[in-house]
């Protein structure tokens, strides 16, 4: 996209002005969040929760708060996690100027349609190479950096105060907004977006979840997780052929698994910015001793698939492969765990109608054609999408999930960019709950 100033905001327009009149509360807003560590793993992510909570409380707003037990955080993961749920209802013109519900008014009853805005609050780990504090939230030359200040905590200032300009502009509208923030993104979304569905806490028409860019998010990559582990037998470093080397069979497998990722590379999705099918050994650990024979190597894998592929198809033949592998050294074992499946996104006509408001706004905010695309990564999005709920990802970013440094050193958000997406979604829900 050019590199060209985007155009004024038009200040006499209600919501471009009631995001504007907040921009400082927003940025503060945001840099409490970046404040508080959520990285995940370890995945303590309670406290941050409180803290996102607390400050949903400073605007006014009730915050529903649904604790994630004990045993299903550990199951997934995790130590703790709370997800947190804000429901804002819009009647006729003055029925509920404050977004609350008439008295007997159920989710939904006022006439309009549900809409979920989602973004998580959990982040990788900051790693090394940070020029800037990850916890600071320092602003350098109109950009917050800070670990997860773009992926995604901006977007749960960018949602909240979507939704203020919504409540704080007046207009004529009917429906429900509900933010729902969440804490396990990282960890797969089964304790977040797809608890508060498969619970029943929540049932929308339409959803939008956290993206990285200008750009209008409609399709994402699916991924599988594997736990490869390979069984040898124990035997002296001076004696080996008397023992099974575990790291003999796995270098079998890994052989075997980087040529599927060269064949992968001209598996091509049809669909702009999904790129290729690829195949990634993430963790390795095995052996006891550097004098003996390790008896046992334990290995996590990454398969990233495009929507053309069958998950069922690509599963099976993974484990065909490792397994053929695996066999070549006598008397080797091997065991093989799945950790994660994440199917892909797929647009609907749905979710394409709701995409084509959020591109035709975000151009004219921007003052640049923004398209919709697909991303490699997946994301909670699709928890939404497999609920039958039209989905599209939209929130605050630069140009490219590259120049936010996402999951990288010095992750960061261009201020500007964080109040114009602002602008952007609170005129999508305006027009979806005034249709």
């Amino acid at each position: 996209m050019p590199e060209t100033a985007p155009p004024p905001l038009d200040a006499n327009e209600p919501l471009a002005a009631a995001v504007a009149a907040e921009r400082e509360a927003q940025v503060a807003f945001l840099a409490e969040l970046v404040k508080v560590p959520s990285d995940n793993p370890p995945g303590d992510c309670a406290a941050h929760g409180e803290r996102a909570a607390a400050l949903l409380e400073g605007l006014g707003w009730t915050v529903e708060r649904h604790p994630v037990a004990p045993a299903l955080c550990a199951a997934n993961g995790m130590r703790s996690a709370t997800n947190l749920i804000v429901r804002r209802r819009f009647g006729p013109a003055g029925e509920a100027p404050e977004g609350e519900a008439p008295e007997g008014e159920a989710e939904g009853e006022n006439g309009g349609p549900v809409i979920a805005l989602n973004a998580h609050g959990d982040v990788v780990p900051p790693g090394e190479g940070w020029t800037k504090d990850p916890y600071g939230a320092e602003i350098v030359d109109g950009r917050m950096y800070g670990r997860g200040v773009a992926v995604s905590k901006s977007d749960f200032a960018t949602y909240a105060f979507a939704l203020r300009a919504l409540e704080r502009a007046g207009l004529a509208l009917r429906g429900t907004v509900e933010l729902h923030l969440t804490y396990d993104e990282e960890a797969g979304g089964e304790i977040g977006p797809a608890l508060i569905l498969r619970e029943g806490l929540s049932r929308p028409d339409l959803a939008v979840c956290a993206s990285f860019s200008y750009a209008v998010t409609v399709a994402h990559a699916g991924c599988l997780h594997l736990e490869v582990t390979l069984h040898g037998k124990q035997a002296h470093a001076a004696m080996p052929q008397t023992g099974v080397d575990a790291l003999e069979a796995a270098t079998e497998v890994l052989r075997d698994l980087y040529a599927e990722r060269a064949r992968l590379r001209g598996v091509v999705s049809a669909t702009p910015g999904l790129g290729s099918a690829a195949v990634t050994v993430g963790l390795i650990s095995g052996g006891v001793n550097t004098n003996v024979v390790p008896d046992k190597v334990v290995m996590r894998l990454d398969r990233r698939m495009i929507p053309e592929e069958n998950p069922s198809e690509v599963e099976a033949g993974l484990r065909a492969l490792i397994e053929t592998a695996a066999a070549r050294i006598p008397g080797a074992r091997v065991e093989i765990r799945r950790i994660l499946l994440a199917r892909a996104l797929v647009p609907t006509e749905a979710s394409l109608a709701l995409a084509e408001r959020f591109t035709r706004e975000a151009s004219a905010v921007f003052g640049t054609e923004v398209r919709t695309t697909g991303v490699p990564l997946y994301t909670d999005a699709r928890h939404y999408a497999e609920a039958g709920i039209p989905t599209v990802l939209y929130g605050a970013g630069p140009r490219t999930i590259l120049e936010a440094n996402a999951h990288r050193a010095d992750e960061n958000v261009p201020l500007d960019d964080l109040h114009r997406a602002t602008v952007v979604v609170a005129r999508v829900l305006a027009e979806v709950l005034a249709a």
